[in-house]
């Protein structure tokens, strides 16, 4: 069964930075795309940044210059930097892997929270 671990969470004031992990686990067929999402309270959920297996990357326009994806494929790991944060950043982040016929997988989320 494939799994998403998140991690790299917690709390950091205004400017600081953060590097969330996306561990996948359960199988060895490549994903098309891995992508970080968040999630504030209120709010839907939105993409934040996303890599495709041919490593085309896509970032959000609020984080663009602020927030730089990769991935480890020895690893089997998504990583998330994440600097120079604002409040606004705050929310629970997720990852996502999508296969090529279109099944998704969810990890269960880390929470981000900037204080100003």
């Amino acid at each position: 069964q494939v799994q998403f671990v998140e991690s790299g969470g917690g709390l950091v004031q205004a400017g600081g930075s953060l590097k969330l992990s996306c561990a996948a686990s359960g199988s060895t067929l490549p994903f098309n795309v891995i992508g970080w999402y968040r999630q504030a309270p209120g709010k839907e959920r939105e993409l934040v940044a996303d890599i495709r297996s041919g490593g085309r990357i896509n970032y959000a326009d609020s984080v663009k210059g602020r927030f730089t994806i990769s991935r480890d494929r020895a690893k089997n790991t998504v990583y998330l930097q994440m600097d120079s944060l604002k409040p606004e950043d705050t929310a629970v982040y997720y990852c996502k892997g999508t296969r090529s016929w279109g099944s998704e997988y969810w990890g269960q989320g880390t929470q981000v929270t900037v204080s100003s």
